[in-house]
Order: structure tokens, then C-alpha cells, then sequence
């Protein structure tokens, strides 16, 4: 079982994703954001970019989520280490992306599985577990939520979701808009626990969090904060889900 006595949760799951004040003011923020970005070519996801992301080099493709900018990979991938993830631990990395989490994982676990519907991420994450030397200790697959790892049970699981519901206009926007992502992953992460196993999964004050704590508790999950994070336009937390 994953080792999370060194995190303390200091806030409610309802407190730690409470809509940030001064409403306006946050709004005019985003938009002033939203510029720079754009002054700055930030804006362009469907770039090949090289990013650092605590201390892992990776490649982003095009299509693919990158991990720093919208700061949700980062975060997640921030809580990983081998006070989490003991040495014979299995972890699922599920929705990986560019791979952060996975590759991160794999320096601690004795197996990581890395799932992604988006045919791009599958490609990036196998790029990123060879160009750091740990293709040996990732497994990447292909598919739907729980569709690849059918009959698997893992210690951990790790999930950075698409925050909005919605039909994805294409591969790209899956990572931010799903119709019912979060009822069906509540829905099969228990099959794929193991006896002491938990889940990790970051929400945001963006997007449609209460409709993932609602899901998971109308399955009985256990919900916990982790850790949290603000920032001038959002504000950041880490859940930590498991069976009752």
C-alpha cells in the first residue's frame, strides 16, 4: 500500500476546490493570462515542445496534454516518490499523456502500466520511457479508461482527468472534455484496486470537479485531500480515493 502518513490533508474535499473569490477580478486575471500566453506562443499545444518537468526531460507532440502548462501534470507528478510508491508496488498511470507520471513512477515502482485513448500519447509516452532510460519498466497501452488493463489490479493509481463534460471536438480535446468520465471511472476503480491499493486524481476549480466528488461518492469511494495548491485564476487538489 502506497505510504501517505508524510501528506496532510488540511481541508475538506468540498473546501479544497471552493470557488475562488472575487469572481471578476479572477476572470480579468484568466484573460490577462490567456494573452501572455499567447504573446509567448504558449498557447500552441499542437507544437513538438521540450519540456523539464522535476527534473525528467520530456517531448511533447502535437495533440498531446503537456504537462506544465495548464500545471496539472506537474502538480500530480510532484506528489510521486518512494515515500508513495514502495519498490514492489504496481501503478497504473492512467490517461498518461506525455508520460510525466509514469516515468516518474517507474523510478520507484516494480511496474508501471501507462494507458491513453489518444493514439499521439501512446507514441509520447513510449518516447519519453526510451529517452530515459526506463522503456524497460513501462508498459504503454492503448484504450478507454479501464478497457486495457481488463482483469488488473494495481497498488496505485494515478489520474490527471479532463476537467470539462462535453462531446471532444478530437484527440486533443479529450484531454479536456468528456461526457461521462467521471461516473464510469468511479465506476471501475474498485475492480482494479488491489486489497490496500488507492487513487490518486487531481481536480480544479476549472471545469467540472463536484461532478467527479459526486460520482465518487455515490460509489462509496473514501475521499480524502492530499495536498492542495492556489494560484491567482485556480486553485489545485490531489484526492485520494479508496474502497470502504
Amino acid at each position: 500500500m502506497p505510504d501517505l502518513t508524510h501528506y496532510h490533508a488540511a481541508l475538506s474535499p468540498a473546501d479544497a476546490l471552493r470557488p475562488l473569490r472575487c469572481a471578476r477580478l479572477t476572470r480579468l486575471l484568466g484573460k490577462a493570462m490567456t494573452a501572455a500566453y499567447r504573446l509567448a506562443g504558449r498557447h500552441r499545444y499542437d507544437d513538438f515542445r521540450l519540456e523539464r518537468v522535476h527534473g525528467t526531460a520530456l517531448l511533447v507532440i502535437p495533440s498531446v496534454f503537456n504537462p506544465r502548462l495548464p500545471r496539472t501534470g506537474a502538480f500530480l507528478a510532484s506528489v510521486v516518490d518512494s515515500k508513495l510508491i514502495p519498490a514492489d508496488a504496481e501503478v497504473l498511470d492512467m490517461g498518461s499523456g506525455s508520460g510525466v507520471c509514469a516515468l516518474i513512477a517507474a523510478r520507484h515502482a516494480r511496474r508501471v502500466v501507462a494507458v491513453d485513448i489518444n493514439a499521439a500519447a501512446v507514441r509520447c509516452t513510449t518516447i519519453n520511457a526510451m529517452a530515459n532510460d526506463l522503456a524497460d519498466r513501462i508498459e504503454v497501452r492503448q484504450g478507454d479508461l479501464f478497457e486495457p488493463v481488463a482483469g488488473e489490479r494495481f497498488d496505485l493509481i494515478l489520474f490527471n482527468p479532463p476537467f470539462l463534460r462535453g462531446v471532444p471536438r478530437d484527440d486533443r480535446d479529450r484531454a479536456w472534455r468528456s461526457p461521462d468520465l467521471a461516473r464510469r471511472f468511479a465506476a471501475g476503480l474498485t475492480d482494479h484496486l488491489t486489497a490496500r491499493g488507492c487513487a490518486l486524481v487531481v481536480l480544479s476549480t476549472f471545469g467540472s470537479a463536484q461532478v467527479f466528488l459526486d460520482a465518487f461518492r455515490a460509489q462509496g469511494l473514501g475521499v480524502a485531500v492530499l495536498c492542495e495548491r492556489r494560484f491567482a485564476t485556480e486553485r489545485l487538489a490531489i484526492f485520494r480515493l479508496e474502497p470502504r
